[in-house]
This record gives structure tokens, sequence and C-alpha cells, in this order.
């Protein structure tokens, strides 16, 4: 069986967690990884489309993941590529 590598496909910018991400005790190096090679998480198909195309233009990218603990995290990094942030769903 093979495997995939994922490449990182847009620029982070600087990255931040909320209180609530981090009190998870959960790695959350993960889930950036994911983010950063594309791979959104538990989107619907509209919004994976959205993510595509923000790829080619000035957008926003949205994340989101279930975590072990049940929790949902957001991971969006802003239009302009220079801030990513992490967060629970609740803290949006």
């Amino acid at each position: 069986m093979g495997f995939r590598i994922m490449k990182p496909r847009f620029d982070l910018g600087a990255v931040y967690a909320t209180s609530g991400a981090m009190a998870l005790g959960e790695d959350l190096t993960p889930y950036l990884r994911r983010h950063h090679c594309g791979d959104w998480g538990d989107l619907d198909a509209e919004d994976r489309h959205h993510n595509e195309d923000a790829l080619a233009g000035s957008m926003r990218l949205l994340s989101a993941y279930q975590t072990p603990s049940g929790e949902r995290l957001y991971i969006i990094t802003e239009w302009d590529r220079s801030r990513t942030t992490i967060l629970l769903a609740s803290e949006y």
C-alpha cells in the first residue's frame, strides 16, 4: 500500500491558538499540517470548493476537524495569509 506525502499549499503567516484550543491538551500540530497541505478535514463539498478557489484568490481558508476528545476544531488562515488561528468551534 502506498502513501501520499502532503506538501504545503500556502503561507500560514503567524500561527496562533486560542486558550480553548490550548486547553484541550492535545498536540495541534497534525491538524495544522493537514490544513497547511490542503486537507480541509470535515467540511462539506461547498466549503471545500470555496477553499480551493481561495487558494488562487484573496479569500480566507477554513478547515474543521473532530478531535479524539469529541471537540470540533477550526483552523482559519486570513485572506492575506498573514495569520492562522486554531480555535474551538464554540469560540468562533
